[in-house]
């Protein structure tokens, strides 16, 4: 009995799955609140007025994207004042779900007639 009650344990963990807190489009928002507004905005839009090479737009951008140029700001590969010192202070979960907050923003592209 105790032998089969052990097995299922010991099952039962291996085939957890994982309950990590990534890909949360609620603590995207938060980070993206309390973060990452003062330059581009809950919205994605820079608050600089408008896109720039120091401050750019980031809403509708591709999560991959998001997440590789967040982790190489983290690392140091990428160098900004900043955006260097910013993403020091995130954690992974933090960057994965900010990440999907600015890539589920929605935009509608209208072309010059």
């Amino acid at each position: 009995m105790k032998k089969k009650f052990f097995i299922k344990i010991i099952f039962f963990l291996i085939f957890l799955p994982n309950i990590s807190l990534s890909n949360d489009l609620g603590l995207g928002k938060e980070v993206a609140e309390t973060i990452c507004a003062g330059c581009h905005g809950v919205d994605g839009r820079a608050a600089s007025g408008g896109n720039s090479a120091l401050v750019p737009n980031i809403f509708s951008q591709n999560k991959e994207y998001l997440v590789v140029k967040l982790k190489e700001y983290k690392s140091g590969k990428l160098n900004h004042p900043q955006m260097t010192l910013i993403a020091q202070m995130l954690t992974d979960d933090q960057i994965l779900n900010v990440s999907e907050w600015y890539s589920k923003i929605s935009a509608e592209l209208k072309l010059p007639e």
